[in-house]
């Protein structure tokens, strides 16, 4: 495996759900790069993978909670077949071709009926007693979400030659493969004897491997194997696919203000994440930081512009890039035996990640620790029980808000804090906290959760709106040689 001066690409399951639309200005492309040189890694179609494992925002049960649950023997099988219509459904959208449609329909056949078979086995297996089904919900887990990526590539490659362009079917997912492979050997192994010359590759965004890729970053490990793949072909540059530009608000709230971001820094990204909009997972974002791989996040309908790029340079001039914002509980705890007594962190820690509940932020004073995190209220009850056990003499409330964050490469000198109460208070919004740390890097408002709208538009308007547009961003190196 020896490329060199090449992309690696990822879309996602948005994004792919429109696949047609994008054969023209995104893969043919017209100019001098051409079709290939590129290695693209995609995601399952949008909505597969709530199918298959559980919908990421509602909890709503897929196969695998309902596997896990047991309390139906049917419910799973009425799931799996759910998925199976899913996807017949979400290729039948992007191909026009009846061969190809019925090449897919035999795809999704033979790999939902071989999961089926799988998990009946398991189950008869462990109905036995000296097997426990627990101990195999992590691989069944891993099983199920490489079922959306299989079908996705497969489905694309359909699209792709069919448009005139040699795609390559690379599936990672381990699908009746009996080896035992590290992730970087299973990249190796997938793309060992490929031509980008001539060929280009579509990789599923899902791989097999000894390290359990769900185990460690669950839903994020597309971009995991996305980025895995550019550090370890050594790319010129990581590119994401979205549906729309890395921007300095969600233009839905601040209507006709909205400018492109353009160029920010990993950094920039880390705290994106942290507010549940991810440019990167923060480990795929690891992973190409320490391989200098700089990231581009472009419009994937927009393939003439050259999007945002991330690297590791610094801001040329303090800005704010960004205000986004995230629904929240405020888990605070009051307890006045806590003044001068250490632990009383630790142990609320501990509750938290044992309830695998994010935390976004926290403060804290003499006598009250507040968590404000991200996890649905059937999980934060839990969470309240236990901790009314280890402190039953405290007072635990548990208040829904939301936070809105202004984040920038560099803030200082901006006084985003004072300038952002300021705004807010005169847009009639009562602020419940307000965060900043020395970094100046970023900035959270804490507001009730029906104001949260309201507040992004102010601290656009006062933070980001009227400053100078940024100049647009030197070209990376890599590129310039290109």
């Amino acid at each position: 495996m020896n490329f060199e001066n090449h992309t690696v690409e990822k879309i996602g399951g948005t994004s792919m759900s429109r696949l047609d639309e994008l054969v023209e200005p995104l893969f043919k492309r017209a100019d001098a790069a051409g079709a290939y040189n590129r290695i693209f890694v995609v995601s399952a179609f949008g909505g597969i993978t709530d199918l298959l494992l559980e919908h990421k925002k509602t909890g709503e049960a897929g196969v695998y909670a309902c596997f896990a649950n047991d309390e139906d023997p049917h419910g799973w099988l009425d799931a799996l077949s759910r998925v199976a219509e899913g996807m017949r459904r979400a290729h039948a959208r992007v191909l026009d071709n009846p061969a190809d449609q019925s090449d897919a329909d035999d795809f999704v056949r033979d790999r939902v009926e071989g999961v089926r078979s799988c998990l009946m086995d398991l189950q008869r297996l462990c109905s036995y007693g000296h097997f426990r089904l627990k101990q195999h919900m992590m691989l069944t887990r891993e099983l199920l979400s490489g079922l959306g990526e299989a079908h996705s590539a497969f489905v694309t490659t359909l699209v792709l030659r069919r448009a005139g362009i040699n795609a390559r079917l690379i599936d990672l997912s381990g699908w009746r493969d009996e080896r035992e492979m590290s992730l970087a050997e299973r990249i190796e192994d997938g793309l060992r004897d490929v031509d980008l010359e001539n060929e280009l590759p579509i990789v599923t965004g899902y791989a097999q491997c000894a390290e359990g890729l769900m185990r460690e970053f669950d839903r994020g490990y597309s971009e995991v194997t996305f980025s895995r793949i550019a550090a370890q072909t050594a790319a010129r540059e990581a590119i994401i696919h979205k549906e729309f530009h890395l921007s300095s608000a969600d233009p839905k709230l601040v209507t006709g203000a909205v400018q492109k971001i353009g160029h920010t820094n990993y950094d920039v990204a880390d705290h994106l994440s942290n507010m549940g909009m991810e440019a990167i997972h923060p480990k795929a974002a690891k992973t190409l930081r320490q391989a200098e791989v700089p990231l581009r996040v472009t419009n994937a309908f927009e393939p003439h512009d050259p999007g945002t790029l991330i690297d590791d340079r610094p801001a040329e001039r303090p800005a704010a890039e960004i205000v986004t914002g995230l629904d929240v509980h405020a888990l605070e705890l009051f307890e006045q035996d806590m003044v001068g007594v250490k632990g009383y962190d630790a142990k609320i820690l501990e509750v938290l990640t044992r309830h695998k509940v994010r935390i976004v932020s926290k403060t804290s004073n003499a006598n009250t620790i507040t968590h404000y995190v991200d996890a649905p209220l059937r999980v934060l009850r839990k969470v309240e029980e236990d901790l009314n056990e280890v402190y039953p003499s405290a007072d635990l409330s548990l208040k829904p808000l939301a936070i809105a964050a202004v984040i920038g490469r560099d803030l200082s000198g901006l006084k985003p804090l004072g300038t952002g109460l300021a705004a807010l208070a005169a847009a009639g919004v009562e602020v419940e906290a307000a965060h900043q740390t020395t970094r100046s890097v970023d900035v959270q408002f804490v507001v009730p959760r029906d104001a949260l709208s309201t507040a992004i538009a102010a601290l656009h308007g006062a933070l980001i709106e009227g400053q100078d547009a940024e100049t647009p961003p030197p070209e990376t190196p890599a590129k310039q040689a290109a």
